[in-house]
């Protein structure tokens, strides 16, 4: 359709089809097996039969048959024929999972993510998938938040480096075409800094922080193009994101010259009247429409409230008809009038689910996300000696991560795949019971250490699988406690007290803390969750099949207490000069250090990486280079990272910023010269005024491995 003719539709619709275009429901309601049941979810939203087929769109109901059956009958029954969209969570994979969101990020290399992306979407969209909710922005400080996992981390260049990678990976020029999927980047704004990490909590920071650091990789997105963007749950200036002019019309719209479709996360409309904001449905739809939102998802106060809100003259029907354009428009950018079906296809789904090339991928992908941590005396690569696993996660098959859709069904334990790896019918292996989630009210692993002690007694090193379930990272699982459980801490313990190698692989959502059980570990792998190939991927960054280059990309607090730790904070007036600072009047912690276990950036390598001195030049910019050589045996990656300090600014400025990054892959005794410019619109920040300022002057430019071991140089910039 053209613009004239998607205006000609959007005129011929009734109030009630317009309402309908701007509500999603879940895909129960749409009834393609012709059991309506008037005293179920219908009635519950006060819903008749003939209100569906005026619908707009729904989430979670895919393959390829099913979404056929549902837009057939929907073209059947909607009188002006318009074809639903099909949106769902395809978050880190559809069939063929791949790593969870952050540990995609600790790989520090976009091209990782943006073929994930694309794999994901042509399986999805085989599958009938029109539009993924996916990716997920949210910049985050707290390792207490459950949705770690789909978050990128801390850092507001890194954020948006990998957000728009999601984006390209997804949409790919033209997501109408075959395989690609419409993006909805979420959740806007600022959802990840949850007050003390409690999911759905509210959001008090300053529209000063907001612009420093939170907005950036939704910015991003929106720049690289995405269609949609999805509001968040949390308040930001005590108003609810679904109904906030400030973030939706003001920043998204004005600002940014965002003309996609927006759209609620789940039920988040009517929590508005939970929050206590909103009287009723009525006054809950006015403030959603009237702030910029399009489509309400799962409940229906637009649809039940609207047409009477325009007929009272308490809402302009002018907004109303800007919202259904949007989102016609976005059908008909994928399509769907032309073809509803987009890509359903059976036989694609057959060919593309699982196929080896998207495994091999996944394999690919999956090693390099995963930390080396810890390697004391190179202990890893493994090579000889008596090998055992233990702990209650080496023969556990559920290592897909939150927000996969498949089940874990052949998917590979870590135990089998060590046992394949080496070519062996079994290895010595001890308390291997799962771990339950928390949800299920128990807390630990029973207490099998001696049992373990004494079947793993004939090996010189034990890798012992240790972390959190699934189920509590992701959505609503949020922690106090980010230890590891007791009973998994003393496994470690004594393993390492039997006079054994210690080889932690540590697989969570989120950073975890490792305190207590790394002066007895000799080596620690931080695995994440890698998706379907999971088990392979840690086998081969065990075995050295890949040389681990993946970095921190959240801080690892040494204690909860820290809480939230972060690279990139402010100064305070009284700062201290160094760990060993005399003067107790300064901002510390008495009982534990003020710097992160593990800090943004880290990471090691089986190689080895010496740097030269950084040359450095100011001006009208920062030209910033160093000379960087594999001083080791063995070829590897090095993950060059540039930072930079503003010496006095008219507000405070971090103490550092990534403003660049390169990942370069060195033989052993190659070096590279690395070469960054930075302008002064990276340099700028938002004022007291909160106006996008540059203020000349000195700046500390810092380059090294990570964000606490860099040289730094200064310069002057005019």
């Amino acid at each position: 359709m053209n613009n004239e003719e998607l205006l000609q539709l959007l005129h011929s619709m009734t109030h009630q089809e317009k309402l309908g275009q701007m509500t999603q429901l879940t895909p129960d309601l749409f009834d393609i097996d012709g059991q309506f049941n008037v005293t179920g979810p219908l009635k519950e939203l006060n819903l008749e039969e003939e209100d569906i087929s005026r619908m707009g769109s729904t989430l979670n109901g895919t393959g390829a048959q099913r979404v056929k059956r549902m837009q057939d009958k929907h073209m059947k029954e909607d009188r002006l024929h318009i074809p639903l969209l099909i949106m769902a969570d395809v978050v880190h994979g559809y069939r063929t999972i791949f790593p969870v969101p952050h540990a995609m990020s600790c790989s520090f290399n976009p091209a990782l993510p943006e073929e994930a992306a694309s794999i994901a979407a042509r399986e999805a969209a085989a599958a009938g998938v029109q539009v993924t909710f996916a990716p997920m922005a949210d910049l985050v400080r707290d390792p207490r938040w459950g949705r770690v996992m789909e978050s990128p981390g801390e850092d507001p260049y890194l954020n948006a480096k990998i957000t728009e990678a999601y984006v390209r990976g997804f949409q790919g020029s033209d997501p109408k075409a075959e395989g690609k999927v419409a993006a909805c980047v979420k959740h806007f704004a600022a959802y990840g800094a949850s007050e003390a990490g409690r999911d759905y909590n509210t959001v008090d920071i300053s529209e000063g922080i907001l612009r420093e650091f939170y907005l950036s990789a939704y910015q991003a997105a929106v720049k690289a193009g995405v269609k949609l963007v999805m509001s968040s749950f949390n308040l930001y200036e005590r108003v609810p994101a679904a109904v906030n002019k400030k973030l939706q019309r003001q920043i998204l719209r004005k600002e940014w010259g965002f003309d996609g479709v927006t759209i609620t996360d789940y039920s988040a409309v009517d929590e508005t009247l939970s929050h206590g904001v909103c009287q009723d449905g009525a006054e809950a739809a006015r403030r959603a429409i009237e702030a910029g939102t399009d489509i309400e998802m799962t409940s229906c106060h637009f649809y039940q409230n609207a047409e009477r809100l325009v007929a009272e003259g308490k809402l302009d029907e002018k907004l109303i008809d800007e919202a259904v354009y949007r989102i016609l428009r976005l059908k008909n950018e994928l399509g769907l009038f032309e073809n509803p079906y987009k890509d359903a296809d059976e036989e694609k789904e057959k060919e593309l689910f699982l196929c080896p090339e998207h495994l091999e991928a996944a394999r690919r992908i999956g090693g390099q996300c995963a930390i080396l941590l810890k390697n004391e005396n190179k202990v890893l690569p493994l090579s000889g000696g008596k090998l055992g696993l233990a702990g209650p996660f080496a023969c556990v098959k559920d290592l897909l991560g939150p927000w996969a859709l498949t089940s874990p069904d052949g998917v590979s334990s870590i135990y089998n795949a060590f046992c394949a790896r080496m070519g062996m019918a079994s290895l010595p292996c001890g308390m291997t019971d799962e771990l339950p989630s928390l949800t299920t009210g128990i807390r630990d692993v029973p207490d099998q250490v001696e049992e373990a002690l004494q079947a793993l007694s004939g090996c010189d090193t034990v890798v012992v699988c240790i972390g959190e379930n699934v189920a509590d990272s992701g959505e609503a699982a949020s922690k106090v406690s980010l230890r590891i459980s007791p009973n998994q801490e003393k496994l470690v313990r004594r393993l390492k007290e039997s006079g054994k190698t210690v080889i932690a692989v540590v697989l969570s959502g989120r950073p975890l803390v490792l305190t207590d059980i790394l002066p007895h570990c000799d080596a620690v792998v931080q695995a994440w969750y890698l998706g379907t190939e999971m088990a392979k991927c840690v086998t081969d960054v065990l075995f050295g099949d890949v040389n681990p280059s993946a970095r921190v990309a959240l801080s690892f607090p040494r204690d909860v207490g820290q809480c939230p730790v972060y690279y990139n904070h402010y100064r305070t007036g009284r700062p201290l000069s160094g760990p060993d600072d005399p003067d107790f009047y300064k901002s510390r912690y008495l009982d534990c250090s003020n710097e992160p276990l593990f800090p943004f950036g880290y990471g090691l390598s089986y190689s080895e990486f010496s740097y030269s001195p950084i040359t450095v030049t100011g001006g009208s910019q920062i030209t910033a280079q160093v000379t960087v050589k594999n001083t080791s045996s063995r070829a590897g990656k090095e993950t060059v990272q540039l930072y930079v300090h503003d010496v006095v600014g008219s507000v405070a400025r971090p103490v550092k910023e990534l403003k660049g990054f390169e990942q370069i892959e060195l033989q052993p005794g190659e070096e590279k010269t690395v070469s960054f410019q930075v302008t002064k619109e990276a340099l700028s920040f938002p004022n007291e005024d909160l106006e996008l300022v540059f203020e000349p002057g000195e700046f500390d430019v810092m380059i090294g491995s990570d964000s606490a071991h860099v040289e730094t140089v200064r310069v002057t910039v005019q």
